[in-house]
């Protein structure tokens, strides 16, 4: 039976600076962690994977993006032709604040923002806008270690003041850190943490964790200071777990899996450290070292909403080397026998949508935005009778089946304020640092290799998504 969502429902796509923008060198951006990490965003110094640079390397294809910096009229338009409520995007911290402890920010990067939003608004479209969204200031994460280092939350309360300043009457929906939880499996790039993860503590991670939770509700209560209007949200990676069979010790496995990504929820709408992580630290021999006011300004300052991405969930048991270990996520898990997995082995399952839906808002109560959603597959270009254009049918089915789950949320009650598609246009992959791995519904001519015209056309599932918006979801039961 067709369902029709709701008037005010914010239908749009996501993105991040550090994936889209390019013009790594322009206008006084200095540089971020991921212009030194070459073949994919997950890089840690000292670890197996890729090292960081020491300068940016021309195989990094983040440094040029799809020079969104430089063509956002032509894409916000085409954004606009599809009929988006709502685009979400990250500042680049380092556009702001160049080397993140600079005393006075960078005109010429705050004049940029102004000019997107200002795009943006012509065409009615709300801007849903990441604060960080895995760019720390590279000065930062060498200097400081990142966020193992308290001195980071003033720099970053200074960054925010001066943004939330700036355009308190362009922005309303924020959000302070993307996929906050991933510092736990990459703290390099989530936190710009420069140890060695064979040698980082875990007293000093979460330590860290407690330095960025502290940050971000500084943030909420500085945004919500300079505007009363704003909504300020956090962002988690949502992964639902399962567990691999009836045995009561699997549920286990899935009650810990899954209580590691509840604890920052918990946290950013509850303000306060739940019970089961207190046992956790007690067992590591964890002890979060506190600033005075630190209680207090958690706790008065919780969010307006909670946001999340979703691509996929995962299989637990209390035996994990007895099955196949899921892949392509950061966060570990065993692969589900029940489900189909992407060409990167993400595996797919619209249902989990629903259940995360329904569990973060039994659990909260509050709104709740899902910021990241797609998938990402090896598109091919052909000539259509209007032009070049992909006919990613698996784009459109994946799509079709999780909004479908996302109206069965609603009709179960959940309040969800909008769908955000991640890469409605072809940028770079956080994980890998690819440009064939493409999510858009638009395709960038560019290459893994570099190559390519950067010229945009629409693919298959443009005009579709154009449909889902116009009619309110009700396309999606056609």
């Amino acid at each position: 039976m067709a369902y029709t969502f709701p008037d005010h429902f914010l239908w749009g796509g996501a993105t991040a600076a550090n994936q889209l923008e390019g013009a790594y060198n322009q206008d006084g951006k200095g540089l971020s962690v991921q212009d030194v990490t070459p073949k994919g965003g997950v890089a840690q110094p000292g670890s197996s994977s890729p090292l960081i640079t020491d300068e940016p390397t021309a195989d990094n294809l983040k440094l040029i993006g799809i020079d969104f910096y430089n063509r956002y009229k032509e894409d916000i338009a085409l954004f606009a032709e599809m009929g988006f409520k709502v685009f979400r995007l990250s500042i680049a911290w380092t556009r702001i604040f160049p080397n993140g402890d600079d005393q006075e920010p960078n005109e010429a990067g705050l004049a940029f923002y102004d000019k997107v939003f200002d795009e943006l608004a012509k065409y009615g479209i709300e801007p849903l806008v990441t604060l960080s969204h895995y760019e720390t200031p590279l000065n930062l994460a060498r200097k400081y270690n990142g966020w193992a280092n308290r001195d980071l939350i003033g720099f970053y309360e200074r960054y925010v003041r001066t943004v939330f300043t700036r355009y308190k009457n362009k922005v309303k929906y924020w959000l302070t850190f993307n996929e906050v939880n991933s510092v736990l499996h990459a703290p390099f790039m989530s936190g710009g943490i420069m140890t060695d993860p064979e040698k980082l503590s875990k007293q000093d991670l979460y330590q860290a964790v407690h330095h960025e939770l502290v940050a971000s509700a500084l943030a909420t209560k500085v945004g919500h200071e300079i505007n009363p209007d704003f909504k300020i949200g956090c962002m988690v990676l949502a992964m639902p777990a399962y567990p691999m069979t009836a045995n009561p010790l699997d549920q286990l496995a899935v009650r810990e899996f899954e209580n590691q990504n509840y604890l920052f929820s918990d946290l950013h709408a509850r303000g306060k450290y739940p019970n089961y992580i207190k046992r956790y630290f007690k067992e590591n021999d964890i002890e979060i070292q506190f600033a005075d006011g630190d209680k207090e300004l958690m706790l008065e300052n919780t969010v307006d909403f909670i946001s999340f991405s979703y691509y996929m969930s995962v299989a637990e048991a209390h035996n994990p080397e007895a099955y196949e270990s899921g892949r392509g996520n950061i966060m570990g898990g065993i692969a589900n026998p029940y489900l189909e997995a992407s060409e990167w082995g993400w595996q797919i399952d619209p249902i989990g949508l629903r259940l995360v839906l329904n569990d973060f808002y039994d659990r909260y109560q509050l709104p709740l935005f899902i910021v990241e959603n797609g998938l990402g597959a090896k598109d091919v270009l052909i000539q259509g009778p209007d032009g070049p254009t992909v006919e990613d049918d698996y784009r459109i089915d994946y799509l079709q089946k999780h909004l479908v789950q996302v109206g069965e949320a609603l009709q179960d009650g959940v309040e969800v304020l909008g769908y955000t598609t991640w890469g409605p246009i072809d940028l770079v992959s956080a994980s890998t640092a690819e440009l064939s791995k493409r999510y858009g519904f638009i395709y960038v001519d560019r290459n893994d290799d570099g190559s390519g015209s950067l010229e945009r056309y629409k693919k298959k599932s443009f005009n579709w998504y154009k449909k889902v918006i116009e009619t309110k979801g009700a396309s999606l039961y056609d």
